[in-house]
């Protein structure tokens, strides 16, 4: 059995589900699709959670779910189908009547998770109107996680236990499963999420809990290049990519696949496809334990960065103390390290972070710190760096901070 996982591009148009239902038909094996929601309405379901106006964020909700029943009525969706996208529509209009600001990350949760059940219903109403044995199935009954809302983490016995019998017992009477990215469960039923771009995670657990033959996931690009062709005109295909290579890149934010996609299929060699949905003659790129050789440089660039520098009020060192102080707050607001270094009296880190979160930090850590902040930066990192590299990214930038370690060199800047 393979997996297979769309992106919210592949889906975004009704041309693009077409184009999906039609990889789907030509598709011999047995498969379990993982969708995530249609192109954009994450981002658009977030600007209705943080809308302050109640009335306002209602219109926009009822707007994004005029949208979804449009493309499903253009796809020839059923009755059943429209049903559960009104259903879904109710749902989410009671989720944001009742918003509660003190519990914003379940509230987050609740409502940004409509987005895959409603385009998971509009990809298999599609799919059985063409003949196809698909059946929907529910992530939150077959993903188990804890109350981390937003970046829940998965319970895997109990995850792997339900996965299993679903695909099981489903895939005895149906060619094609399809489910949804990005969303799980707690034990008493409340919906959580596994972090923004979650999909590609989702269907690597969904691999290691059934063995799969191999994993494919469906982009827009070739596959894995040196680096974003949208900066990078000139940037190359890499047609076979390690584990260990794809787990650095993913970890200094290449955005071709989730970070915690790699460890599930590495744990069972179970090799992960990178293919177009665009060109679906090409062969993509292929990671497993093999791997490629040399590598050319490979450039991964982060938007959205801070710089912070905390330095003691007093000139004492900065010690295991301090640093156990703050890394525990960082954990606490979720504020990612990037890149870190101190001197005596001063420790200096790249994060990533929202700036609420950040600003919550901020003003907890002032009473023990003084705290200088550099905003609207970028942190560039190189794997197989060399000096033309190098030289060529800083051309008209800034540098703040850089490091070399082995064969990675990353560099803070200015984002100009």
């Amino acid at each position: 059995m393979k997996v297979y996982k769309f992106g919210g591009a592949s889906v975004s148009t009704v041309d693009n589900i077409l184009n999906v239902c039609g990889i789907l038909k030509a598709e011999k094996e047995k498969v379990v699709v993982v969708i995530s929601a249609l192109g954009k309405t994450t981002n658009a379901i977030e600007e209705i959670i943080f809308e302050k106006e109640l009335e306002i964020a209602v219109e926009k909700w009822d707007a994004l779910c005029k949208k979804h029943k449009e493309m499903a009525t253009a796809l020839g969706a059923d009755e059943h189908a429209l049903v559960f996208l009104e259903e879904y529509q109710s749902e989410g209009r009671e989720i944001i009547y009742n918003y509660n600001r003190n519990n914003g990350d379940e509230f987050y949760d609740q409502l940004i998770s409509k987005g895959e059940l409603m385009s998971t219903t509009i990809v298999v109403s599609k799919l059985i109107e063409m003949g196809l044995s698909s059946k929907w199935l529910d992530a939150r009954k077959m993903f188990r996680s804890d109350e981390r809302f937003r970046s829940a983490n998965i319970q895997w016995r109990e995850t792997e236990s339900a996965i299993q019998e679903a695909v099981r017992r489903h895939s005895s009477t149906h060619n094609i499963l399809v489910t949804q990215g990005f969303i799980a469960s707690t034990r008493d039923g409340r919906t959580t999420t596994l972090g923004r771009e979650g999909s590609d995670y989702s269907a690597a657990i969904i691999s290691y809990c059934i063995d799969a033959d191999n994993m494919t996931v469906w982009k827009d690009v070739d596959g894995v290049l040196t680096g974003d062709p949208r900066r990078f005109p000139n940037a190359t295909l890499i047609p076979q990519l390690s584990y260990r290579e794809a787990i650095e890149m993913t970890y200094y934010g290449a955005q071709v696949i989730h970070p915690k996609t790699i460890q599930p299929i590495q744990r069972k060699e179970i090799p992960l496809h990178v293919r177009s949905f665009v060109h679906k003659e090409a062969t993509g790129t292929t990671i497993d334990s093999k791997g490629g050789q040399l590598y050319p440089p490979m450039i991964v660039v982060a938007d959205h960065q801070y710089l912070l520098e905390f330095s003691s009020k007093d000139f004492s060192f900065i010690a295991e103390r301090h640093l156990s102080m703050l890394f525990r707050k960082f954990n606490h607001y979720r504020i990612r390290v990037n890149m870190m270094r101190n001197t005596a009296i001063s420790f200096i880190v790249c994060v990533t972070a929202e700036r609420e979160r950040l600003n919550y930090l901020k003003e907890e850590m002032s009473y023990d710190f003084d705290i200088k902040e550099r905003e609207h930066l970028q942190l560039i990192t190189v794997r197989h760096y060399n000096q033309s590299t190098i030289a060529f990214l800083k051309q008209g930038k800034e540098v703040l901070f850089e490091e070399k370690h082995g064969i990675t060199y990353q560099m803070v800047v200015t984002d100009q």
